[in-house]
C-alpha cells in the first residue's frame, strides 16, 4: 500500500488534508454541543436576587386638607400720629421706633410758650365777661321789681334786658374762646392714641410744625396680620375661624387665624385676600416686621389620603417613583411605577399613580432597576 502512495505522492497528500478536516469538523460538533449545553443549564438556572428587601402597602389615613397660599405681613392697622397746629417749634421727642407705647403717652412737644399766653388772655376775657354779665343781671333784676311800679318807661325796661342778654353771649363767647385756647394747648403734646408698637418717625427736634404732618407711624395693639392671596374657587371652603399657619424668610413658623375674607376679587389676578390674624402672644413675634413675604396654608377640614413612607419615593430624572412587585412577570420582580406626591407630615407622603393594595418596596429604591429580581424579607 505504502509503495502506492509513493509512486503517487499527491494521494499522500489528500490523504493528510482529509485527515485534518475530519479532525476540525470533529472539535467544531464538541465545541457546538458544549456551548449548547451551557446555553441550555445557563437557561434552566432561576435569576439571582440583586438586593432583599421589605414590602409595604399604602395607608389610607385622615389627613388635615389645606390650601397653600402666599402673601404679606402687614399691620392689623397702622395708625399715623400728627400735628394740628402750626408754626411751633418741637421741643422734645420721647418716642423711637420700636418704642412700645401705651394709650395717652406723650410722645413729643411742641413750644406751647405762645399758646399759654393766649390761654391767659382769654381767661382774662372770661372774667370780664362774666363780671359784666354779673352787673347786667343786677341792673335787670331791679327793673323786674320796679317794672309794676310805672316808674321805669318801656324803653329802660327793654334797655335793661338787652344789655343783660348781650352780656350772656360774650361771656358764652369768651368761653367757647377758652375751650379753643385750651385745645391748641392740649395739641402741642403728641400723645399715642392707643397701645401699639411706633414702626417709624420723622419728628425732629427744633423742626417748625406744619398743619397736618405725619411725626409717627404706629402699629396699633402691636397686631400683625397675614394677607393671604387664594384663588376664587379656593376661598368658598375658607371660614372665619379657620387655623393657619405661614413661615416667613428667616424659616420661623407662625400661627394664626382666619379673621376676615374679603368681599371682592381682585380683577387682574383673579385672587382673593384672606385675613389672618398672628398670635399676640408668640415669643417670636418680634421676628418678623410687617412688608415680610410669607407663604403657608390654611386648614380647611379633613379628608382620606393614600400615604407612603418617605424613604420608599425615590426621584429619578426630575420625578417620584416607587418600586412595586409585578405580580404578572411572576417570580419577585419589580417594575418602576412614576407617581405623584402631595403633602407631607411626619415623614408620611400623599401617593397618587398606585393601587391602594400596592406592594411597594419600603426602602432601598436606588439599588434597583425596572424588571430586577428581589428577594422579599419580613
Amino acid at each position: 500500500m505504502n509503495h502506492w502512495f509513493e509512486r503517487f505522492p499527491q494521494l499522500r497528500q489528500r490523504r493528510v488534508l482529509i485527515s485534518i478536516l475530519a479532525a476540525f469538523a470533529v472539535a467544531s460538533i464538541g465545541g457546538y454541543a458544549m456551548a449548547t449545553g451551557e446555553k441550555k443549564t445557563a437557561d434552566a438556572a432561576p435569576a439571582k436576587a440583586v438586593l432583599a428587601v421589605k414590602l409595604i402597602s399604602p395607608q389610607t389615613v385622615d389627613w388635615a386638607q389645606n390650601i397653600a397660599a402666599n402673601g404679606n405681613v402687614l399691620a392689623w392697622q397702622e395708625l399715623q400720629i400728627g400735628t394740628e397746629i402750626g408754626g411751633l417749634r418741637l421741643v422734645e421727642v420721647n418716642a423711637e421706633v420700636g418704642s412700645v407705647v401705651k394709650k395717652g403717652q406723650m410722645l413729643a412737644r411742641y413750644n406751647d410758650e405762645t399758646i399759654q399766653a393766649e390761654l391767659a388772655q382769654v381767661k382774662a376775657a372770661v372774667a370780664e365777661a362774666e363780671a359784666a354779665l354779673n352787673e347786667a343781671q343786677e341792673n335787670a333784676n331791679r327793673v323786674r321789681q320796679l317794672g309794676n311800679s310805672g316808674s321805669l318807661s318801656a324803653q329802660q325796661i327793654t334797655q335793661a334786658m338787652t344789655q343783660e342778654r348781650t352780656a350772656q353771649a360774650r361771656v358764652a363767647s369768651a368761653k367757647a374762646q377758652l375751650v379753643s385756647a385750651q385745645a391748641r394747648l392740649n395739641q402741642t403734646k403728641i400723645v399715642a392714641p392707643d397701645d401699639g408698637v411706633i414702626v417709624a418717625r420723622s419728628a425732629t427736634l427744633g423742626a417748625v410744625s406744619q398743619p397736618g404732618q405725619e411725626l409717627f407711624k404706629m402699629v396699633r395693639k402691636g397686631r400683625l396680620e397675614w394677607q393671604a392671596e387664594v384663588t376664587a374657587s379656593e376661598s368658598t371652603r375658607i371660614k372665619v375661624g379657620q387655623a393657619a399657619t405661614f413661615t416667613v424668610a428667616s424659616g420661623k413658623v407662625f400661627t394664626g387665624k382666619v379673621r376676615q375674607i374679603a368681599p371682592s376679587v381682585d380683577v387682574r389676578t383673579r385672587n382673593l385676600l384672606v385675613y389672618v390674624d398672628v398670635k399676640n402672644d408668640d415669643p417670636n413675634l418680634t421676628t418678623i416686621k410687617p412688608g415680610m413675604f410669607a407663604k403657608g396654608q390654611i386648614a380647611v377640614g379633613q379628608g382620606k389620603a393614600l400615604t407612603l413612607p418617605g424613604s420608599a419615593i425615590l426621584l429619578r430624572d426630575g420625578f417620584a417613583n416607587v418600586f412595586v412587585l409585578d405580580s404578572k412577570a411572576g417570580g419577585n420582580k419589580v417594575k418602576q411605577v412614576r407617581v405623584q406626591i402631595g403633602r407631607q407630615s411626619q415623614g408620611l407622603m400623599e401617593v397618587s399613580g398606585i393601587a391602594p393594595d400596592a406592594k411597594v418596596v419600603a426602602s432601598g429604591g436606588g439599588f434597583l432597576a425596572d424588571g430586577d429580581t428581589v428577594r422579599v424579607v419580613k
